[in-house]
Order: structure tokens, then sequence, then C-alpha cells
């Protein structure tokens, strides 16, 4: 496609408006012909921006599958099959079919939670479906913004969406939203000036880009750049080209299940190698029954539920979020969340409220304070904390406000539902706000009509309209807004009270100094003059009625902080969590915004970063300079990119939270994205992994707080899982190599090779212990305040050295107090017993069964005693209960002993059992105690 870039005009700001024109063959009165636009369109393609491919629903399914522990699972069950099938296909391979039903339930749970999480380039493509106004063979023409070409002359008025990138030929009053491209919360000025010099994004007055909107005024402007050649394109594109960075738990569990492999075929291996030379196998069916086995190990020591079980414990992480208002799509974003140890976040809709709001009126009586923030006209005015009373410092707060209500043609109403809106500039509506906050609005209704107006332009920078005065017998008056520096030169008085004073030198410095006095706290300044028109001046005759006028004060204005926010800051700071603020504003009012916010304490020299400063550090200082800088103002897209690389690449885990077109490149590249819901454009919702449905700073705390809980139970399930699957493993490992010394052989009359457990009781172990309890742990409640810790750091292990020791010590008594009690019911071994094969056999499966249960309670906390919180989750209760009861079950009934080789237990045999399974819960109380010990000491 064409572009500006690759055309005949590179920068289109830096040419003067008919030189840009020209080059594009535009005549910029008439326009481009009918005919030529249908060359151009044909040549160049519509005017839209590149839809991402939708991968069909089986690709989508394997992506599910693309799992380091899911791959070795589908190995474990082909390994199963093929064992089947090499025995001679009796019955049903029982391990492969449990194996290959997990991970599809797997697959299809993240499946359906992420279904929605595709698509940020198309949803580009849909937030910009308008029709434009364009003048084509002299015609004025309303077309789809997809037809528009490069030449086309666009006329843009008030509440126009620009339907593409454009260089302004004549502007009168423009003033257009680039809030949602350049993060600039005021509406911004435009002018057909030549600019001088290259300039941000931000800063090219004399341009109007595709996807913003005219706010106010009107304007001519010659289509430069389309599609995906414009700068929304151009977003699009860093988008396209942005790669999903894996989760941290993605990558640790990736990490765990390429251990848990090596390990499972290191174990098989050896178990096998160890009896086929210890035990002399040389019978065909002997060796058949000792790679069996070695299968029965590698399952064994995979927790096949695992996959399932994070994913179930995640949803339920999602769902509990999005009861407090946080959208998340992505199923591992919850654990991001609890490792996230920075906050990137916007400024404008994000810490603020988007709703520029008047804080301060400065009148020849004093400064007076208004309350109240946004669009609902909930508050008062007040000076020293008391509210006015009729008297001169009322009356001239009166008459700035009313005077500025009358000098704009913004509105503000009341919807159906009982919120407040504004049509209009929003600066112009704050005007409006403050006026009903004094109660003053229907007596300017009564009072005044508007007769005429003198639009805003960048050379007076201010704007005018003649009103008829029915309290003074519809005498025409003259009422101005604008910037209080040149208002104050047509100025020769000044109202006190209801009285008109010469405006001295005296007056004038004190009034400069008032100004400063605002824009040092970082506040918009807007001042108000009127004087009534003479006899021989009309409304018909505009110019040069700016003159001789009354200043009537100054007011300060300023996009004020979410109230909530500043407390959510507090408690991500004491969380070990560093918030800075990344926006496209100016440095003066984000250093503001965050001082009041505390990013930055109050006092502190922490100037901001901008975006020029950004280009010109080399990777080392930026790194350098991302330390200790906590505010970065004036930035592109770009910028917020280069940002949260240069954080993840000094070891943090970046949530980036934002609601504009800007914002997307960056949420997608950080680790977890978050959009705001009510604000956000549809393209940030599209890139992000998490949604705010109310907006709201705080509602992120909470997030992190939740999925902080959701990774403590992640260790707790972990650790129950590999700690119950290495006591299994280690049970037939050892027993099978230490069968002399327990007895299995000379408990055998045969003398052949036995196992202390059968294929189907191992997995009749992993079917009661495994889903349910682990299940149970992952809504455990949160042990003490999960905020009162610092975060994960993105090198730390989940399962750590300390947690590899827990596991192993749990492991090994667990296939030591099963071992013993084979021992205690065969004959010979260390403890003479007068059982069978068989009764020894059901013990020590029994005991195996209820040492994982016993291990459920001991596995909640590395640390912390099983007896603290003991009945908290009841859930857990539950499936200890449920597993009992079916473990009972398979001993008692007679149909389940002939399938898994048990035999009814006796009760003082069921108290043995108990006692021996509960060793593991003192043993790990008992190790617990010397850790804590220790740490004292």
């Amino acid at each position: 496609m064409a572009s500006a870039a690759e055309g005949p005009v590179a920068d289109p700001s830096v040419v003067e408006a008919d030189a840009v024109a020209a080059a594009f063959g535009t005549d910029a009165m008439l326009g481009l012909t009918a005919q030529e636009a249908g060359l151009r369109l044909a040549r160049d393609g519509p005017n839209e921006l590149r839809a991402a491919p939708v991968p069909s629903a089986w690709r989508r399914i394997l992506v599910q599958l693309q799992d380091p522990l899911v791959y070795l699972l589908l190995v474990a069950a082909a390994v199963a099959v093929a064992a089947w099938w090499v025995e001679g296909r009796s019955g049903w391979p029982a391990d492969a079919i449990v194996i290959t039903i997990v991970v599809a339930l797997n697959a299809l749970l993240g499946w359906v939670q992420e279904a929605k999480a595709r698509g940020a380039v198309a949803a580009l493509a849909r937030m910009t479906q308008a029709t434009t106004a364009v003048m084509r063979d002299g015609q004025l023409q309303r077309i789809p913004s997809a037809e528009l070409v490069l030449g086309d002359l666009m006329l843009l008025a008030e509440g126009d969406a620009v339907g593409a990138d454009a260089r302004l030929l004549e502007a009168s009053a423009l003033r257009v939203l680039e809030a949602s491209l350049t993060g600039e919360s005021e509406p911004v000025l435009k002018d057909a000036a030549l600019l001088a010099a290259p300039a941000a994004l931000g800063d090219r007055l004399n341009m109007v880009f595709k996807g913003t909107t005219v706010a106010q005024g009107n304007a001519r402007a010659v289509v430069t750049a389309t599609g995906m050649q414009s700068e929304v394109g151009a977003i699009a594109t860093m988008l396209d080209a942005t790669v999903d960075r894996p989760t941290p738990l993605q990558v640790e569990v990736g990490r765990t299940g390429r251990a848990l492999g090596l390990a499972a075929v290191a174990i098989a291996v050896i178990v096998v190698a160890t009896i086929l030379v210890t035990d002399h196998v040389r019978a065909l069916p002997d060796v058949v029954r000792v790679l069996l086995l070695g299968v029965s190990l590698a399952v064994a020591a995979v927790p096949e539920g695992l996959p399932a079980i994070m994913s179930v414990v995640l949803a339920l992480g999602v769902q509990r979020m999005a009861r407090r208002r946080a959208i998340v799509k992505k199923l591992a974003s919850v654990e991001t969340l609890g490792s996230a140890s920075v906050i990137a976040t916007d400024k404008t809709g994000t810490l603020t409220r988007a709703e520029m709001t008047i804080v301060r009126i400065v009148t020849a009586s004093g400064t007076s304070e208004v309350t109240g923030v946004g669009y609902a006209p909930v508050g008062h005015v007040a000076q020293a904390g008391v509210p006015l009373t009729p008297g001169a410092p009322h009356a001239e707060v009166q008459a700035v406000l009313t005077g500025g209500s009358l000098a704009g043609n913004a509105r503000l109403s009341q919807a159906a539902g009982g919120e407040w809106e504004i049509q209009g500039d929003p600066t112009e509506a704050a005007f409006l706000v403050a006026e009903r906050k004094l109660g003053a609005t229907a007596l300017r209704e009564a009072r005044f009509s508007r007769i005429g107006e003198i639009p805003f332009t960048s050379d007076r920078k201010m704007m005018s309209t003649i009103e008829t005065d029915h309290h003074r017998d519809d005498a025409p008056v003259v009422i101005t807004k604008g910037a209080p520096g040149v208002l104050l030169e047509r100025c020769n008085r000044v109202r006190v009270g209801t009285a008109d004073v010469a405006l001295d030198a005296a007056g004038r410095q004190r009034i400069l100094a008032e100004v400063d006095s605002l824009a040092g706290d970082a506040l918009r300044t807007l001042a108000v003059a009127f004087r009534p028109l003479t006899p021989d001046e009309s409304a018909d005759a505009p110019t040069g009625l700016e003159r001789d006028l009354i200043y009537l004060g100054t007011v300060g204005i300023i996009d004020p902080p979410r109230e909530e926010v500043a407390g959510a800051i507090l408690e991500a700071r004491n969380a070990g969590i560093r918030v800075i603020m990344i926006t496209g504003d100016h440095p003066r009012t984000a250093l503001r915004i965050a001082t009041d916010l505390g990013i930055v304490t109050a006092g502190a020299v922490a100037p901001a970063l901008t975006g020029v400063e950004i280009d010109a550090l080399d990777d080392t200082a930026f790194a350098a300079a991302i330390r200790t800088t906590a505010v970065f103002a004036r930035v592109a897209p770009r910028h917020k990119l280069r940002i949260v690389s240069a954080l993840q690449a000094a070891g943090e885990v970046v949530a980036m939270t934002g609601d504009g077109v800007n914002d997307a490149p960056a949420l997608k590249s950080a680790d977890i994205g978050v959009a705001m819901g009510i604000t956000g454009t549809e393209v940030t919702k599209e890139a992000a992994r998490m949604i705010l449905a109310d907006d709201n700073f705080a509602t992120i705390v909470e997030a992190v707080r939740e999925g902080r809980g959701v990774l403590d139970n992640i260790r707790k399930f972990l650790r129950y899982l590999l700690s119950s699957n290495l006591g299994e493993v280690l049970t037939v490992f050892l027993g099978v190599v230490g069968a002399g010394v327990i007895g299995l052989k000379a408990g055998n009359a045969g003398g052949e090779l036995v196992l202390p457990l059968l294929a189907t009781q191992i997995l009749w172990i992993n079917l009661i212990t495994d889903a349910g309890p682990a299940l149970a742990m992952g809504v455990d409640p949160a042990a003490g305040d999960a905020m009162a810790h610092p975060p994960r750091h993105r090198g730390e292990r989940m399962i750590d050295k300390a947690m590899w020791a827990g596991i192993a010590a749990t492991g090994i008594v667990m296939a030591v107090v099963t071992l013993l009690t084979l021992d205690m019911f065969l004959p010979g071994g260390l403890i003479e017993g007068t059982g069978d094969l068989t009764l020894a056999r059901t013990a020590g499966f029994t005991v195996l069964v209820l040492a994982q249960l016993f291990n459920c309670f001991s596995a909640r906390s590395e640390t912390g005693s099983a007896w603290h919180g003991l009945f908290a989750n009841r859930w857990l209760w539950g499936m200890v209960g449920l597993s009992a009861a079916l473990q009972v079950a398979v001993i008692h009934i007679g149909f389940l002993n002939r399938a898994f080789g048990t035999t009814p237990l006796s009760p003082g045999q069921w108290l043995t059992c108990v006692v021996m399974a509960s060793g593991v819960l003192w043993a790990s109380e008992l190790r617990k105690w010397a850790v804590r010990a220790w740490g004292r000491g």
C-alpha cells in the first residue's frame, strides 16, 4: 500500500499545506475526481487495518497441548498402550485411557477459558468503521471511511471520527481528542501552520490521525496515510509483531515437566536394570513383567492429574477474580499477577478519572477551592474551608463560572440512570459542573441568550460569545475565555465584588503571580473576562470586540486522581510492588498526579523522564535510569515497549495497565497486560490478559492478592502431589530391591519375583488421592496476609531446594511406613508376621493411601504446623473423607477385592494401618519444628 512515507511527502507536518496537496495531486478546494479516487482505491487497497488471521478450532486445541508435562503424559500413555499390546491385549489399557481423558479434559478447559482471547488487530480494524465527509468532483459526499484514499480532501466537524491521517489545510477552533493514541488527556488544539522541525506524534499540531475524534471546531485536510500506513496502523504492526511471553507459571511447569520426565525415565531404567541383574530374570514372561513394572513406575512418577488440577485451580481463581470485577482471559495469568513486582500504569483514565475538574478559582478577593471531582455536580465552593455565602467573593466566583459557562459550547446532562454526561470539550464542561456546585446555573440560563460567537483560534488563544443580558434590558455583552497571559493584555479593569476597578501594573503582576502559582501546582489555567458593548458595537461585526475587557478571575483545572488509587498504591508498595507511571501527558502534570498518589515522595527530586530523553539514552544508561525513575511522560508506543522490555530484562515481572490504542503493544508484551473495561478501547481489551470491569486501579491490587493466594495453593498441591507420587515410586523401587529384607520373597513359596503393589493398586491410589484432595487444596484459604511479603522474583523457582527437600523427606517416610507394614504382615523379614502375601499387600496398599491423606494436611504449609487452621478448608476434609470411604469399599466389597487383589481387614488391622500411616504426619511435624527452631536460632 502506498503511503506518505513511501510516496510524495515523507513528513507532511514540515511541508506547506498547499505543497502537500499538490504533491498528492489534490485540488485544495474541489478534492479528487471520483475516477481518480477509484483508481487509487484499486491500487492501494481499502483504508482498513490488517485483520489477524483466526486460527482454526483444531489449531487452538493443539495450542492447549503444547506443554512439556502434557508431552510426558502422552508418552506415558503410548508406553502403556505398547505394554498392553505386548502383554496380549487383555481387557482395556486402563492407564492409557485415564491419562488420555485427563489430557483431553485439560485441553478442553483451557480452550473454553481462552476462546475469546484472540484478534487484537481485528479489533483495531473494527474500531474505525465509520463514514467521512469528503469533496469529490467538487461535491460534498459522505463515504465509508474504508474508501478513503491518499489525497482525499476531508471535511471535519465537531463529533467526527477522523478516518485517516491527514495534513490540515485550514482549521477553525479545531480541537481533537487524541488520548487513545497519544495519552494526552485534554483535547489538542490544531493549527494548519507549518512546523519548523519534525515533532513527536502528540506535538504534530498540523496533522490529524486515524482513530481520533474531533471535540470542537472544523477543518479541511488532505489524506496523507491510510490503512496500515497510518499511525494507528503502525501500532497494529507493532502489536502483530509483539510476541507473547510465557508466564512464570508456564516456565516453571515446563521446567518441572522436563525434570519429572527425566526422573521418570531414570527411575524406570534403574529399577528394570536392577531387577534384571539382581534377580537373574531370563524367562520372557518375567522380562515382560519387569518392563511393565518399569512403565508403572514411570506413570506413578508423573502426576497425571497435574495439568487438569492446575487448570481447574486457575479457573477457580479466575471466577473469584471475576467476582472482584477483574476478568482474566488467560488462566496462567492468575499466577502471574501473584508474581508481579512492577505495575506500570497509564495515567489518564487509569490513575485519574479522565474528567476535567475545576479545583481552584482565583479572584480579587482571594482563592476559592472547589470540592468534588468528575462531572457529577456534587460539592461546593469554599474559602478557607468555609462555603461561600452572598458577598464579594461569592459574586466574583459566580461571575467567573457564569462567564466560563457562557463562553463555550459543551453540554452537561443527566442520563436516565442518574449518571452525569458531557458533550463537547471536557475543559468547557468543567465550568458547567463547577457552576452547578455553586448553584448559579438556573440564573445564568434565565439571564443570558447567545446572539453571536467568536470561535477560538490558535493566534488569539481565546474564545468569545456575545450574549444579551435580560437583567439589563437585553443589553449585549461580550464574554471571553482564554489563556490568562493573553487575556490579561486585553483587560484594563478588574472585577472586585460587584465593582470594576482600574487594572494597574501591580494588579497585573499579582494576577500573573497567581497564574504561575496555579501552573506550579500542575493545574491548567484559564481566565475569564467580559465587558458590556457600546450602542455602536454589534454582534454582526465581532472584529475588535475583545478589547478593554474586565478581568473576572482565573481557574485551575485538573484531571483528578481516583479517590481509591492512593490507598491501592500504598498497599502495593507495602507488598513490595513498585508502581511507575507511563503517560503521554506533560511531565509537570504527570509529576503532580504521581506525587498526590504516592508514586513519588512529596518534595523528592524525582524528575520525569520524557520520550525525547529516552531516545537519547543507550541501553546501558536507560537500564540505570529505569531503576530510579517512577514517572515517564510524553512517551510514544515504542517507548512503552522499551520500558517494559527493560524492566523484564532486569528480572521484574511487569503488569502494564492502559486504556488507549497506544497502550496495546506494551500490554501484549508485558507479563500481564491489564485493560480498562469501561474506558478502554477494544484494542487494549483484546491485547490484554486481564480486564478491569470497573476501571478501578484498586481492583488490580485485589487481583494481585488473589493471584498470590493461587500461587500459594499451587505450591501446596505441587508439594502434595510430588511427595505422594515419590512415596509410590520409592515403595515399589525399595520393595523390589529390598524384597528379601522385608520378607516379600519369604512370603512367596515359589520364590518368584513379587511386587509390593500391583499395577491396578497404583492406578487406584492415583485415582482417589491425586485429583480430589489436590483440587481441594486449590481453594485453601490463604495463610496470613498474602500481601505481607515481597513478590516472588522472576528467577526464583516455584519448587525451590527447601521444597524439594521436604518432598523427598515426605516421600521417603511414606515408603518406609508402607514397607514396614508389609514386613509386619509377612513371615520373615525385619518384623515377623503371620499373614499371607495378599493380606500384607492389602495392608501396605491401605497404609500408602492413608499416608497420602495424612499428607494432605502436612502439605498445606512448608513450615507451619498442620494443626494451624486444621478445619479451615471444609472441601479438603470432604475429599479426604470421600477418598477414605472409597478405600474402605475397595477393601471390603467382594468384586472390588477380585479386581484389585485385596482382602478384608479386621478392625485391629485397620487401626494398625492408621497408626502406621500417621507416621507421615508426625515426621513432617518434627521436620517443620526443626526448621522453625533453626530459623529462630
